[in-house]
């Protein structure tokens, strides 16, 4: 919204904070002392829209970053079920087949990431005008 300046910023700023931290839009405009309706309108904002979204996906980036460090401490979990002879059979079973599942599909990752390197590398011989006839 042009006209509005920094202190609209502010307050797009707070809504959007408030809209991650909150159950519903009309809770997030209650802690921000804006009207529910004003705060629907802002969300059909274009420009708002993108900042809601870029936060989005700064929230869930975080939270993405977080499982990875927790990452290790479950396969440590994982791997001690599934050699621990007082674990229940059904219990190291189902970690063993969720190694293996896991393993299986970083193998796959790998294989795709070679063949799109691949790929790519040949995409930009061609653009430089290294292809051979």
């Amino acid at each position: 919204m042009t006209g509005h300046g920094a202190k609209f910023r502010r307050r797009k700023e707070a809504a959007i904070a408030a809209l991650l931290s909150h159950r519903s839009v009309d809770d997030a405009a209650s802690a921000i002392n804006v009207a529910p309706k004003t705060l629907h309108r802002w969300l059909q904002l274009p420009e708002f829209q993108a900042e809601f979204r870029k936060a989005r996906r700064n929230v869930f980036s975080q939270s993405v970053a977080r499982l990875q460090q927790a990452s290790s401490a479950a396969v440590s979990t994982l791997l001690k079920v599934m050699v621990d002879a007082n674990s229940p059979a059904s219990s190291r079973v189902r970690a063993a087949e969720t190694v293996l599942s896991q393993a299986a599909k970083a193998i796959e990752l790998e294989d795709i990431e070679a063949r799109v390197m691949e790929l790519e590398r040949s995409a930009q011989s061609l653009k430089s005008g290294g292809s051979r006839s």
